[in-house]
């Protein structure tokens, strides 16, 4: 928000500078980004007036003008301006002054003596571009020094306001601030209710009354829109960064800036019928007033006649409906749209005009009638024209309500870390207009209708600890008693999970909780939550994995000459569920991604790219923090991500906790990789706890070792022979190690698996007829249960 120090000074008295002012506002949270002159260091300027003008005798485009400055000083002057006529009021810069970075000096063009320059906006460092001379009202005092004239001795100060405070996207709400820092309380401007001399309202209907909760009208017939703005109105949008276009534009911009309530404008003979305030058709038509042409989409909220949409509702007027030279009967509107209705939606067609701004940001459900007595008010001053009533169309139920919350003092100085007096505490309350009423050990308040931000009790202390002064409260060092925090051996906090993962070379990556769906649907078939009104397109989707944002970071990587990445994140993933809190499930996750060099370049070691076993290996590291790894199985695989034949889900005591494996070579295509990824994603809560290493003694007495070579089917997994060996075994089977895996055409369909079993027990030494008969039990109970038998 661009406000300038002259207009504020008008809502709100006081002896402030620009700088001043500028440092107060900040300190109270109203961040200022510039404080900026509002025209050049120009001097020796005047109102002059042009007696005579004739075309160049050696030019095709300069004219040779006379003109009178004031005092009886008429000077010839060359211009080469093309709007510049006899009889013109114009800024005449006089010999010696000092304009754009350069002395005016007596010259000679094209051998025609010249004594000044006449200036245009441009030179004055008033506009970015100029087509011609300033043009001054009939009624410029010849004479007047220009910077008095225009008074520019001012300053344009730019405020870089946060989301909460879009009361401040208007000249009261500025006023308000500042009327409240200095201790005042804030009187607004009075608007007088124009009377109607018509009788004239067009029909509005609002469906949607939900997103439009109030709704107002009014026509104006009559108006003279080739009128002037007056300067004083032309300049206070420019200070704001606003361009002056026509009487009835200007009009509905100015009362923006005054009260941060857009109002739009309609050609009255344009539109047909009758208003309708509804959602739109989905890819129903409409053409901007940019001259676009735009596909409507059925969450938009649009003003409509009977032969379809002539606004998009808090956006863009369309060209159909909109304001040009010949209009003469207008509908002006004021009207509540909830934020929620216009939020994300300008972004939807690549719009963002000062309307959105501050409708997707909220403005006053009770500013209204205000804003629009106020227009009226100034068009017919300015343009003239005949005023109908207002046509009010409103659903209270649908208007914000505000409920009263209680300030505790006691709570107050436990916040701020000093006592504040009651008295000025309340004066703070009654300042900002939350109408505070005494109870006993503090106040009850309710937000006024612009304040919506303020909500709960830290929000009062919030007020009036930047109202009371930051400044004002003492720096203090912030004692704590320590205590030992008792931590459980059996828990496994986040930050084992990270040494674990950090010393075998993964860096931990933190990426947004919403990412492109995209990217997304390549890891996971679950709908995603979609936001309303995401950042961008790419990050609109809560993420149902890890794994996206992940390979965001990793592609970003690889693009950036990136040879060897490990990347680890833990977050939250977002499971839509009606059973849950809000109708979101939050699942902790851990997830990886590997890819690349197994080592760093060297030259005693042969480098490769990532396997399976390799990341298979680094997620069996970070098993390893539950100890009881026998708990842990891995199983082939069906999800879409991962390559047959190179993925395992990961299960504990038989439940699935996660996966691991390499990227399917389809989705690694779609995201972008030229090399194989490794991947992994793991519920956080399969890591919860560890189990507590039990002390178990040594055996004393020898082990022995008999191998085993069974012929099974490829079909059968490994690690379901070793499970079964241990269960054969019991106590006294102390380790099974696969040690030679044969595969040949010999053998089709199967596969020959060499075990060796070590057996020990604890109180003695094992006879051989107990080794045998083990051996006998395992052989049976693997060609039962799994149908293998011993290689001849």
């Amino acid at each position: 928000m661009i406000f300038n120090k002259l207009w504020i000074d008008e809502w709100v008295k006081n002896d402030l500078d620009a700088e001043q002012l500028s440092d107060m506002i900040t300190m109270a949270g109203l961040e200022v980004d510039s404080v900026n002159d509002v025209a050049d260091n120009f001097d020796n300027i005047v109102v002059g007036k042009v007696l005579e003008c004739v075309p160049h005798p050696d030019s095709d485009h300069m004219h040779v003008t006379k003109v009178d400055v004031g005092n009886g000083q008429v000077f010839q002057i060359v211009c080469g301006a093309p709007n510049c006529r006899e009889g013109l009021k114009v800024c005449a810069s006089l010999i010696g002054a000092h304009v754009n970075g350069i002395t005016i000096k007596k010259a000679k063009l094209r051998g025609v003596e010249s004594n000044g320059m006449l200036c245009s906006y441009k030179e004055l460092g008033m506009s970015e571009e100029s087509n011609g001379i300033v043009e001054l009202p009939e009624d410029a005092p010849l004479g007047m020094d220009i910077r008095e004239y225009f008074k520019l001795n001012d300053k344009a100060i730019d405020v870089d306001l946060t989301s909460n405070r879009p009361d401040c996207l208007g000249m009261s709400g500025i006023a308000r601030e500042i009327a409240v820092l200095l201790g005042k309380k804030f009187e607004y401007p009075k608007v007088e209710k124009v009377a109607p001399t018509i009788n004239d309202i067009f029909t509005v209907e609002v469906e949607d009354k939900e997103a439009s909760p109030r709704y107002i009208s009014r026509v104006v017939r009559g108006v003279n829109q080739k009128a002037k703005s007056p300067l004083w109105m032309v300049e206070r949008l420019r200070r704001c960064g606003i361009r002056s276009v026509s009487p009835i534009v200007d009009v509905t911009n100015y009362v923006m800036l005054e009260y941060s309530q857009p109002l739009h404008s309609f050609d009255l003979n344009k539109i047909h019928d009758k208003i309708v305030v509804r959602k739109a058709h989905k890819d129903e038509p409409m053409t901007v007033l940019s001259g676009e042409e735009v596909k409507l989409k059925d969450n938009t909220l649009i003003i409509a006649d009977s032969t379809g949409p002539v606004a998009m509702a808090g956006i863009f007027g369309g060209l159909n409906s909109g304001i040009d030279e010949n209009t003469t009967d207008v509908l002006l509107e004021s009207a509540y749209f909830s934020a929620d209705a216009i939020k994300g939606r300008a972004r939807q067609y690549g719009l963002n005009t000062d309307a959105s701004h501050r409708f997707e940001r909220g403005v006053d459900p009770m500013n209204q009638a205000r804003a629009m007595e106020r227009a009226t008010a100034l068009l017919i001053e300015i343009a003239g024209g005949q005023a109908g009533p207002l046509n009010e169309v409103v659903s209270e139920d649908n208007l914000p309500k505000y409920k009263e919350i209680t300030l505790r003092l006691s709570k107050l100085e436990k916040v701020l870390g000093v006592a504040i007096d009651a008295d000025t505490v309340f004066k703070i309350l009654d300042n900002l207009e939350l109408s505070p009423k005494k109870i006993d050990g503090g106040f009850v308040c309710v937000s006024p209708s612009f304040r919506f931000d303020i909500e709960i009790e830290e929000d009062l202390i919030e007020e009036v600890a930047r109202i009371y002064g930051y400044n004002n409260i003492p720096n203090a060092t912030p004692v704590s008693d320590l205590y030992m925090v008792h931590e459980k051996e059996e828990v496994v906090e986040d930050r084992d999970i990270k040494k674990v993962l950090c010393d075998i070379g993964y860096n931990e990556a933190i990426t947004y909780s919403f990412t492109d769906p995209k990217v997304l649907s390549e890891f996971s078939d679950i709908k995603p939550l979609m936001l309303n009104t995401p950042i961008s397109p790419e990050l609109s989707a809560m993420r149902t994995s890890l794994l996206a944002g992940l390979c965001i970071v990793a592609k970003y990587n690889v693009n950036r000459q990136q040879r060897k990445v490990r990347l680890f994140e833990q977050g939250l993933r977002y499971i839509i569920d009606e059973s849950a809190e809000n109708g979101v499930r939050q699942e902790a996750m851990i997830a990886g991604i590997s890819f690349g060099d197994i080592h760093d370049e060297n030259w005693h070691e042969k480098n490769r790219s990532v396997d399976f076993f390799d990341v298979k290996g680094d997620v069996e590291n970070l098993l390893s923090l539950n100890v009881d790894t026998k708990d842990i199985s891995f199983v082939r695989t069906t999800e879409k991500c991962l390559h047959p034949g190179q993925g395992a889900d990961i299960l504990k005591n038989g439940k699935k906790i996660g996966f691991v494996g390499m990227l399917h070579p389809l989705a690694q295509k779609a995201l972008g990789f030229k090399q194989a990824v490794g991947v992994f994603e793991i519920e956080r809560a399969a890591v919860a706890t560890r189990a507590i290493p039990v002390y178990e003694p040594i055996s004393k007495f020898p082990s022995v070792r008999r191998d085993f070579a069974f012929v099974i089917e490829k079909s059968v997994a490994v690690s379901a022979l070793t499970d079964l060996i241990y269960e054969v075994g019991g106590n006294i089977v102390k380790d099974v190690t696969i040690f030679d895996v044969f595969e040949d055409a010999s053998l089709g369909d199967k596969r020959s698996v060499a075990v060796g079993v070590i057996a020990q027990a604890l109180e003695r030494t094992l006879e051989d007829t107990e080794v045998d008969s083990l051996a006998n039990r395992i052989i049976d109970e693997a060609s039962k249960k799994l149908g293998a038998v011993l290689r001849s």
